[in-house]
């Protein structure tokens, strides 16, 4: 659990919170992580590929670098300059083969190849953030977890959740106004949500399916038509 305490929200929040979740999953039929993977050693190194670029272009190398290593053991004694030339056009791919590799390595050396399925073992490999880690947690072992990233941080602030900038204290509001069941499937809707609507710039507030139950529904375009040019 994060570090901030939960603070029990009251009726109103926890009724809104649940009309927001209505509200998203309308919007966004089918929801889904946007990185593909088919286990849970998958899905980690491809968290680690997706820092600073696009995860089409993580989605675009994975399934080469998983046909030429498919195993923990097979990626720790991986070729580095082998290795490189797949990962070119996920950017900085040096920096990603050392981190891959070094990252599988630990995995052979502390837990015999597999990922583990605890916050506490899964923080303790390089590079993995409580962020990864809450990813892995919901997605590859279907655990209960909330992911901060940049999106989730940016929606849950601008409808009134947390402060922005805070992982810890966001992680623990949404952890509070939802059911236990429901958190991996809000945390996937605020980051399509922050992707698709509520951009860091210029947020489409007119085309927004939330604007009614949102504090900041103002702060972007609320012209109807301009902002539904801004949706993707």
């Amino acid at each position: 659990m994060p570090q901030t305490p939960l603070v029990e929200p009251g009726i109103a929040e926890v009724r809104r919170a649940r009309r927001i979740l209505r509200l998203l999953t309308a919007r966004y039929p089918g929801h889904r992580l946007e990185l593909d993977f088919s286990s849970p050693l998958q899905l980690l190194v491809a968290a680690t590929l997706a820092a600073q670029t696009l995860d089409e272009r993580v989605n675009a190398v994975t399934p080469v670098l998983f046909e030429r290593y498919p195993t923990a053991a097979d990626l720790a004694a991986a070729d580095a300059a082998e290795m490189e030339q797949i990962l070119v056009p996920v950017g900085y791919y040096r920096q990603k083969t050392r981190n891959v590799i070094k990252l599988a390595a630990t995995l052979v050396e502390r837990h015999e190849g597999e990922v583990p399925s605890t916050i506490e073992e899964l923080v303790a490999l390089p590079w993995v953030g409580r962020k990864t880690a809450n990813m892995v947690l919901g997605n590859a072992f279907a655990t209960p977890a909330v992911s901060v990233d940049t999106h989730v941080s940016r929606v849950a602030h601008r409808l009134g959740w947390g402060p922005e900038k805070d992982v810890d204290a966001t992680e623990a509001a949404i952890q509070a106004l939802f059911d236990k069941k429901d958190w991996v499937t809000v945390n996937l809707l605020l980051i399509l949500h922050g992707r698709r609507t509520c951009h860091s710039r210029r947020p489409a507030c007119g085309a927004c399916p939330l604007a009614a139950e949102c504090p900041s529904a103002d702060i972007g375009e609320t012209d109807p038509e301009k902002a539904r040019a801004l949706l993707k």
